[in-house]
This record gives structure tokens, C-alpha cells and sequence, in this order.
């Protein structure tokens, strides 16, 4: 009888893909190396990299913000315009703006910045949105002073630049605002406790019952979770019920 060897299957090798950045620094770097090689060249293939650098930047860019647009929510519109003592608008302010957008644009890789001039019409605001794969779009905004109100110097640029600032910042992200009490669909950034304020109630926290401690992670959270505007109705209820507690401790002993 004869016996048959049977070799193992031969496993195929596992080739990483290559990708056209690697192909195109190898060239280079072949390039750079031979002295040979013309100046000319090099510099064309230096170009072709530079391109196809900003290409996949762009790429990356348009994903990003693609994504980013689901995440960010209508602001709310806290500001007013008043003339002559009478509200004539409301509208999102770059402080609330840039509160609710701020760690969104974070999370998907973005940074916005402005660049404010003097110029003959008045100023120019430039908001520059830039990613971190390294592409950036940029709008500008050319505005008059804001002389209303009798405002002085100062102030009618400071309230020219913020208004630049709103209406570039949202040109760029394509934001919307909504009237604050629109069913509650606009975004209003909460400000909460301090680190100091949070340690104050938590100080006080630890001396009420387990009920009174359960109750009030069930309306708040954490104590740094909880809202500046509340932080004096909290303080006063958990001393009111850290007494109570130290009371009750007291009659069972």
C-alpha cells in the first residue's frame, strides 16, 4: 500500500495595502536620493504630493462636517434688540452659540477661529473652520460700525465684531436658531456649579438620609450637574435636611 503525504495547504501571505502616500514618498525619497536626478522633477513630484495631501484632507473635511450637521441643534434666540425701550427681535447670542457648538465641533475634529480688520467700509470679520486632517474653509463679512444707541468707539466695534462673528460662524456650520420658547426644540446651554459649589453641596450631601440622597440624584444627577441658577434653593434644602437627619440621629441614641 502505498502511503500519500499530503503537504499542509501553503498559507497565503498577508500583503498590507499600500496606499498611494506611501507609493508617492517612496518615489520621492528615490528621487531625492540620486543626483541624478532633475530638480525639476522632484519639484513636480513634490507638487503632486502637496495635491493629493489636500485632496484627502478635503475628503475628510466634507465627512466630517456630513456628520457634524446631525449633532448640532437649533439655538436658542436669548438675545434682543431694544429701540426706543421696544423689542424689536430676538436673536441666538455668539456667547450661546459658541457654548453649544463648542464640544461639538470638538468631537468631530473642528476649531473655528476669526481674523477682525480694519477697513474703510468699517471692520472685516473672517471665520476660518478648520479640521484636523488639515483643510480649512473660510467666509468673511464686511460690517459698518455699530453706532447705534450712542455708543461709543469702542463699543460700536465690539458689537460690530460680535455680530460678524454670529452671522460667519453661522454661515460656516449652517446653524439655525429658534425663538426660546419654540416646544422646547432650541438648545440652551445650562451653566452649572462651580468645582467649589459642587463641593458645598456634596459637604452637606453626606449628611442627609439615604432617601434625601436618592431623591436628589433623581432630580440633579451629580452635584456637579447642578444648575448655577439653583445652586441657592439646593443649598437651602439640603441644609434643612441635613438637620433634620442629624435630628433623627440624635433622638435614636
Amino acid at each position: 500500500m502505498s502511503t500519500e503525504i499530503i503537504m499542509p495547504e501553503q498559507r497565503r501571505q498577508v500583503v498590507a495595502p499600500i496606499s498611494n502616500e506611501t507609493n508617492i514618498m517612496a518615489v520621492i525619497s528615490r528621487a531625492a536620493a540620486d543626483p541624478s536626478c532633475d530638480i525639476d522633477k522632484l519639484e513636480r513630484l513634490m507638487a503632486m504630493h502637496e495635491r493629493m495631501q489636500a485632496r484627502d484632507a478635503e475628503a475628510e473635511f466634507n465627512a466630517a462636517m456630513a456628520a457634524m450637521q446631525s449633532d448640532i441643534p437649533s439655538i436658542a434666540e436669548r438675545g434682543a434688540i431694544v429701540v426706543n425701550g421696544q423689542k424689536r427681535s430676538d436673536y441666538a447670542t455668539f456667547e450661546d452659540i459658541n457654548d453649544v457648538i463648542k464640544p461639538i465641533m470638538q468631537t468631530h475634529g473642528f476649531a473655528i477661529t476669526f481674523k477682525v480688520e480694519n477697513v474703510a467700509a468699517g471692520l472685516s470679520v473672517t471665520g476660518i473652520l478648520m479640521h484636523r486632517a488639515g483643510h480649512r474653509e473660510s467666509t468673511t463679512m464686511l460690517l459698518p460700525l455699530d453706532t447705534s444707541g450712542s455708543k461709543n468707539a469702542v463699543q460700536a466695534v465690539g458689537s460690530s465684531t460680535s455680530y460678524g462673528k454670529r452671522y460667519v460662524m453661522s454661515a460656516l456650520l449652517n446653524l439655525t436658531t429658534r425663538g426660546e420658547d419654540d416646544d422646547g426644540h432650541a438648545a440652551v446651554p445650562t451653566a452649572t456649579v462651580t468645582t467649589i459649589q459642587a463641593k458645598q453641596i456634596q459637604a452637606l450631601l453626606d449628611k442627609c438620609s439615604a432617601k434625601a440622597q436618592g431623591a436628589f440624584a433623581g432630580l440633579y444627577g451629580t452635584t456637579a450637574d447642578v444648575s448655577k441658577a439653583d445652586f441657592d434653593k439646593v443649598l437651602g434644602q439640603l441644609t434643612k435636611s441635613a438637620e433634620k437627619a442629624e435630628a433623627d440621629n440624635a433622638d435614636h441614641q
